[in-house]
């Protein structure tokens, strides 16, 4: 045997969830315990003979347990975000606007409940850009992504939304079961967040409520500001009752704003750019309450489940969430305010075919029954075109 730079295998990790020693696979097989090392470490790449001996030993195919790196193709993409050098990143891959963009599976990405499987890993190609706080990241730029996966159908056929309403991921999930060969990417932002990522050829839809107290315009004003004479339209999801978290049984008797600085009740809040940081704000200006006299303004957390588990963990005694949010965590909910969910999206990613069929999905049946069982939304204009742009 002889070390071949472009083998790879899986031998460890198929082995040890067998429960296996290299000793016990050695028996098994028939070989020496240093060959099981030598060809686990890449130092030796074994025999035809060898190799059907191992397969054999651990009841699965040969191809479950060796493969050829360059069989793999490359790719080179858009990084969403940056990425630090020092390790190996996974990234989720998708074709938005005639370019690759690649989104890094770290953080919370990297352990998502819906747990988003990595389509590749990113190589920088770009020069490392120093953080103030010593850690060297990619900047984002072009990365070349090593696939691990050659279905590149699959990667053609994702649309990808940005947004911060939970039903994203529902009707994500039912659109899937639908039609099985699309697939839908949920990245969690805010609504300027998601605004700003479909301006920069990140996102197909991004998902957005923010109220504008000055025009009575929900998500117009800030669409024509950021997209700044792109054509886009906004598609309606749903109406959905916006207001305070509190606790179960609401002990401290919270009925409006004014009784978070009465009460001296702590708060959590939403990172600027956030729709409810911007109602929270909005309903302080018109109640004339300084932001600085509500106890917890300046706390942040970066989404509705994370708002909801603060007050139910007893860390707040309120936050600014959604009714639905409120139930699912059995919560109190007082509304202050009934919020429209637009989809916005550039009119050039409406002639996709993937972009279609999810958007077709808005009407049926299937769809409605997620949105209608979860509670606090009102679905009546769901897939109505509100405004073009």
């Amino acid at each position: 045997m002889k070390q071949d730079n472009n083998l790879r295998n899986n031998l460890k990790s198929i082995r040890t969830r067998l429960g296996m020693s290299q000793q016990d696979l050695a028996n098994l097989a028939g070989v020496t315990r240093q060959t099981i090392s030598g060809v686990e470490s890449g130092q030796y790449a074994p025999s035809v003979t060898i190799t059907l001996r191992l397969a054999k030993a651990l009841g699965c195919q040969v191809e479950d347990l060796f493969w050829l790196e360059r069989d793999l193709p490359e790719i080179e993409a858009v990084l969403s975000t940056p990425i630090p050098t020092s390790q190996q990143t996974r990234v989720s891959l998708a074709r938005v606007g005639g370019q690759w963009v690649a989104y890094p599976l770290i953080g919370k990405d990297a352990f998502r409940q819906d747990m988003i499987p990595a389509d590749g890993e990113a190589i920088a190609l770009s020069y490392p850009v120093a953080k103030d706080e010593g850690e060297s990241q990619i900047n984002t730029d072009k990365v070349r992504v090593r696939l691990l996966d050659d279905n590149l159908e699959t990667l053609h056929n994702t649309v990808v939304i940005a947004g911060c309403a939970p039903v994203i991921s529902l009707w994500a999930r039912a659109t899937e079961r639908w039609h099985p060969q699309l697939r839908v990417q949920f990245n969690f932002a805010n609504s300027m967040s998601a605004l700003h990522s479909l301006c920069r050829g990140e996102t197909h839809i991004a998902g957005m409520h923010l109220y504008d107290s000055e025009t009575g315009e929900y998500n117009t004003p800030f669409v024509r500001d950021v997209l700044a004479g792109r054509e886009a339209v906004l598609i309606t999801l749903g109406v959905w009752e916006e207001g305070l978290l509190v606790k179960s049984g609401n002990p401290m008797e919270i009925r409006t704003v004014r009784d978070l600085v009465s009460q001296g009740a702590t708060i959590v809040n939403r990172e600027t750019g956030a729709g409810t940081r911007l109602l929270l704000e909005q309903t302080l200006q018109k109640e004339q309450i300084p932001f600085h006299a509500v106890q917890g303004f300046d706390y942040i957390v970066t989404s509705h489940q994370d708002v909801a588990q603060a007050v139910a963990l007893g860390v707040a005694d309120a936050g600014i969430s959604t009714a639905s949010v409120a139930t699912a965590f059995g919560l109190g909910f007082i509304p202050l305010h009934q919020s429209r969910y637009d989809l916005v999206i550039l009119k050039e990613y409406l002639e996709d075919g993937s972009v279609q069929q999810l958007l077709s999905t808005l009407g049926h049946r299937i769809v409605h029954s997620q949105f209608e069982i979860l509670g606090g939304y009102d679905i009546s204009k769901i897939g109505e075109v509100v405004a073009t742009v």
